[in-house]
């Protein structure tokens, strides 16, 4: 993956939305007027995962900060249930729920799903109306950041499950 800084999404709640994912270097920067300030970065001595735009799912050699404040970075490791692909940082937990989304939630409150192509590019759609549940700014930078970060989406668990059985065989 080489570096690249896409044309802007047009959020439907937060207006402009700035993605930049260097997958060599490790860095991904998330910035807009309706969100905080978003910097992921891989830490030296990480393996380079290719299947990962920001190139590792080890919390230990990532660090992540919002708005200029570091907050703790838990991606799980991923093997075979959707769940287990899902990232969690604060209260916010970020897991696939289809072959191409993952749905952002905020102490157990769905506020909305994303969509990347592992390339940078992130879509959201918000959920409508729930009143415990309306996304600020924060909840946004963090969404964006996991989605172009880790990607979004995974195969049903049977899929993973087969494919797993498969690859242990000689």
């Amino acid at each position: 993956m080489q570096p690249y800084s896409h044309p802007p999404a047009e959020d439907p709640l937060f207006g402009t939305v700035n993605v930049e994912l260097d997958h060599g270097a490790g860095t991904l920067v998330v910035t807009g007027d309706g969100v905080q300030r978003v910097v992921m970065e891989r830490t030296g001595g990480a393996e380079v995962e290719s299947h990962v735009p920001i190139g590792t799912r080890d919390p230990a050699r990532l660090v992540m900060r919002v708005a200029g404040e570091e907050v703790e970075l838990r991606p799980s490791k991923g093997f075979l249930t959707r769940t287990s692909y899902r990232v969690d940082v604060g209260d916010h937990r970020f897991v696939p729920v289809s072959l191409d989304g993952s749905r952002l939630s905020r102490g157990g409150v769905e506020l909305g799903t994303f969509v990347s192509t592992g390339d940078g590019r992130v879509t959201a759609e918000w959920q409508d109306g729930q009143s415990d549940g309306q996304p600020d700014g924060y909840d946004a930078a963090v969404g964006y950041a996991l989605a172009a970060a880790f990607g979004t989406g995974a195969e049903p668990a049977w899929r993973l499950t087969l494919d797993a059985v498969l690859e242990a065989m000689p």
